[in-house]
């Protein structure tokens, strides 16, 4: 590594060596030559052998991965077309083949192409990391589905649930996002082989006006290039359209991730769950008791940085006038990789908070006693009414009290004695006993919030990860410093 120029943190810190390598130069223009082999053995096997001969495909093969990308730079920088400069260089490899090399071909036909194959293997390693993710949550959900804790609405204390209730929310969702990958994988198709503005015009000419073997040549492109089908109509590239959905559905990930991470911060506030912290670890240069929550903070900053690529996507396809225009290049280089590689990151992390978090009863105990009183309100309302009382008198004797209780709570420190107020009142049909019988088995009051965790387990996340567990493979998430 150098120290002299800049480093993108993303490759330097964050991400993994497999994604790193998709996104190579050596990945890309390994691409290209394949792309430009595909064309030549569909050519000749659809009765171009005047032109394409066996000794040529032979020697392209040869040389696929033989790639002097001193040469293939030096060109560029004369010509100014990197595609044209690497078929120079290809050429110069192949030199029985060179003037077959990119028949008929627009230089769309291999940048899309390799594109959309970077991007589908890419998208299976965003997705394989997704189901470990869902994996781990899924056995944290398990084990703690009966753990009642409280609940929050507005981060104000609402009815409790239990940790591992709360937890399925964030599971839920990353179900959806796979959804969503799935989906989106089902819609990527080849660019295929569609001329310089998609009408295959010089395809057509090649094979002597013959319009099926120009669409069966689309379609063995694509076949050898790993994908089952083309789209069925381009301009020069494949429709921008798919990029947008792209950064959408990566984005998605990312707005899980960014959710779970905040919330695992607040409630590193409230210690009750916090993520794993390594034994040597220091949480603050000043405060040595401290145990920032850094790997959430990591991951809400990396995954803020994603939700907001989108946008540049949307421009891009919205902007691509007609047939194509060139404005789209730039920003796909930089966009393309950082949306997989921001996945990666956040998915490394989400593997690796997930794996080892730590939850404290004593102190979820401590938050629920505190607010059971007032948790306890609706319950005595309803034995109230079955007493014979009226709800809406009792509700207001209820609310005096709640009020009164909650202001010595916040103005004086003091602890909620909402229980006692009620007893002493004669208007209340209850005994000090009989209320605090009532809060006895807090456990009560988290309703089916186990029966619903078991139940979205067995129902759905269990058969979706025995589904996919052919696919399923341990992805390394040891974090970078």
């Amino acid at each position: 590594m150098s120290h002299e120029i800049y480093q993108e943190p993303l490759v330097s810190r964050y991400t993994s060596l497999e994604m790193q390598q998709l996104f190579s130069e050596k990945t890309k223009f390994t691409l290209w030559r394949k792309c430009w082999l595909a064309l030549a053995e569909a050519q000749y096997e659809l009765g171009l052998n005047e032109l394409v001969t066996e000794e040529m495909l032979n020697e392209m093969r040869a040389n696929v991965s033989n790639i002097d990308y001193e040469i293939a730079s030096k060109k560029e920088k004369e010509i100014r077309h990197d595609v044209m400069a690497h078929v120079f260089e290809f050429g110069l490899k192949c030199p029985k083949a060179a003037g077959i090399i990119h028949l008929g071909a627009t230089s769309q036909f291999v940048v899309c192409n390799s594109d959309l194959i970077v991007q589908k293997k890419a998208m299976y390693l965003v997705r394989a990391a997704l189901l470990q993710v869902i994996k781990n949550l899924a056995a944290f959900c398990e084990k703690h589905k009966s753990l009642a804790t409280l609940g929050f609405t507005h981060y104000q204390p609402a009815q409790p649930t239990t940790v591992g209730k709360r937890n399925t929310l964030y599971l839920q969702d990353l179900v959806m996002d796979l959804e969503y990958i799935d989906n989106y994988l089902d819609q990527m198709k080849a660019r295929g082989a569609k001329g310089t503005v998609g009408t295959q015009a010089t395809f057509l000419e090649l094979f002597k006006g013959d319009h099926e073997k120009v669409r069966k040549m689309d379609q063995l492109v694509a076949e050898k290039l790993g994908f089952d089908a083309t789209f069925h109509v381009t301009g020069q590239t494949y429709t921008r359209k798919l990029d947008m959905k792209l950064a959408e559905t990566l984005a998605g990930i990312g707005a899980t991730a960014h959710k779970f991470a905040v919330d695992l911060r607040l409630l590193s506030n409230l210690k009750v769950q916090e993520e794993p912290f390594e034994k040597n670890q220091t949480g603050s240069s000043a405060m040595a008791y401290k145990r920032n929550p850094m790997r959430s903070e990591r991951l809400t900053g990396l995954a803020r940085k994603l939700m907001n690529l989108p946008q540049n996507f949307a421009s891009t396809y919205s902007n691509q006038w007609f047939e194509r225009t060139l404005d789209d290049s730039a920003v796909r280089r930089m966009d393309i990789p950082q949306c997989f590689l921001l996945s990666d990151a956040i998915l490394k992390l989400f593997i690796n908070i997930t794996s080892d978090m730590v939850v404290f009863p004593s102190q979820i105990n401590k938050h629920i006693m505190a607010e059971l009183p007032f948790m306890a309100t609706e319950k005595i309302l309803m034995e109230a009414v079955e007493k014979g009382e009226s709800r809406q008198e009792m509700h207001e004797i209820v609310k005096e009290h709640s009020l009164a209780a909650g202001k010595i709570v916040k103005e004086e420190g003091k602890d909620n004695d909402l229980l006692d107020r009620l007893a002493e009142d004669p208007r209340i049909p209850f005994s000090a006993e009989e209320l605090k019988s009532m809060i006895s088995d807090y456990s009560k009051f988290t309703g089916r919030a186990k029966e619903q965790t078991e139940e979205f387990l067995h129902e759905v996340v269990l058969p979706l990860l025995s589904a996919n567990s052919e696919t399923m493979t341990d992805i390394d998430s040891t974090l970078a410093v």
